[in-house]
C-alpha cells in the first residue's frame, strides 16, 4: 500500500476512534500543516496498527460481499439469456460442435488470466469429445483487442477462426501489434488481403455489439467468464442448471463442473 493510502486509512481510522474529532471546525483543521496531521497520524498508526489493520480488513469484507451479491445475481439471471448464451448461430465455436455440454468463454486476447485459460480449453477439448466451446468475443481492453477479436471473426468466414484465435493467445511476442496479428494469420493459412476486407464487414460490427449487449444485461465487466450447462438448456431452464464460473480457475476444477454437469 502507498504511503498516501496508508495516511488516508489512517486519518480515517483516527476519526473513526476518536483520536480526532470529527467535529473540528473547519477552519482549524485547514489551519493546521500537513506535517503535523502526517506525523500525527504515522504516530498513532505505529502505535496502534491493529486499527488499520480492522480496517482494511472491514474494507476488504465489505467488497467480498458486495461481489459475492453481484455474482449470485449473475447465477440467478443467466437462464434469462441462456438462447444468447448458448445457442446463437454466429458464435465462434470450438469442440464437439453437437456436444452434450457447452463451455461459454467471455474472453480478451489481451487478458493474461485469459490466454493462461487456453491451454486448459484445449486440453479439455480433446479429452472431453462431448464438450463444446463457445466463444465470446468481449475486447475490453483497448484499440489492439478489438483489432485481435475483428481479425478472429474475420477468420471465422475462412473456417480458421479456432486456428487464429489459438495463434494469438498462445503468441509468444507481447503484446500484439497488428503486424503480428497479420503474421500470424498467414502462419495459419489465411489469406490476409481477404481478412482485412472482412475486419472491416457489418457482420463482424454486429457480432461485437451483440457480445457487448449481452455482457452489460449480465452485468460482466471483466475477463474471463464462463458458464456450463448442457447443451439442451433453454430460458426456462433453472439457474442451478447453469454453472457460472468469474475468473481463472484450474484444469481440475473446470473439469469437476464440466463432468458434473454432463452427469
Amino acid at each position: 500500500m502507498k504511503m498516501n493510502q496508508m495516511m488516508s486509512a489512517g486519518l480515517a481510522c483516527l476519526l473513526a476512534s476518536g483520536a480526532i474529532s470529527a467535529q473540528t471546525p473547519a477552519d482549524t483543521a485547514s489551519s493546521l500543516q500537513k506535517k503535523q496531521i502526517e506525523t500525527i497520524v504515522h504516530d498513532y498508526i505505529i502505535q496502534n496498527p491493529e486499527i488499520v489493520i480492522q480496517s482494511l480488513q472491514g474494507y476488504q469484507q465489505k467488497q467480498i460481499a458486495e461481489q459475492s451479491q453481484k455474482f449470485k445475481k449473475i447465477q440467478e439471471s443467466s437462464p434469462k439469456f441462456a438462447s444468447e448464451l448458448f445457442h446463437q448461430a454466429s458464435d465462434p465455436v470450438a469442440g464437439n460442435p453437437k456436444g452434450t455440454v457447452t463451455i461459454v468463454e467471455f474472453f480478451d486476447y489481451q487478458c493474461p488470466h485469459c490466454i493462461d485459460m487456453t491451454a486448459t480449453l484445449e486440453n479439455l477439448i480433446k479429452t472431453h469429445p462431448n464438450v463444446k466451446v463457445v466463444f465470446k468475443e468481449f475486447p475490453i481492453r483497448g484499440p489492439m483487442s478489438e483489432i485481435a477479436t475483428r481479425a478472429a471473426l474475420a477468420a471465422q468466414k475462412q473456417g480458421k477462426y479456432f486456428d487464429l484465435h489459438l495463434a494469438m493467445m498462445n503468441s509468444k511476442t507481447e503484446p500484439l501489434t497488428e503486424n503480428i496479428i497479420y503474421d500470424l494469420a498467414k502462419t495459419a493459412g489465411l489469406n490476409v488481403d481477404q481478412l482485412k476486407k472482412d475486419m472491416k464487414d457489418k457482420s463482424v460490427d454486429d457480432q461485437i455489439k451483440t457480445n457487448y449487449t449481452l455482457a452489460k444485461n449480465l452485468e460482466i465487466m471483466f475477463t474471463p467468464v464462463f458458464f456450463i450447462a448442457k447443451s439442451d438448456v433453454s430460458n426456462t431452464s433453472k439457474p442451478e442448471k447453469i454453472a457460472f464460473i468469474p475468473g481463472q480457475v484450474s484444469a481440475p476444477q473446470l473439469t469437476e463442473v464440466v463432468e458434473k454437469i454432463g452427469g
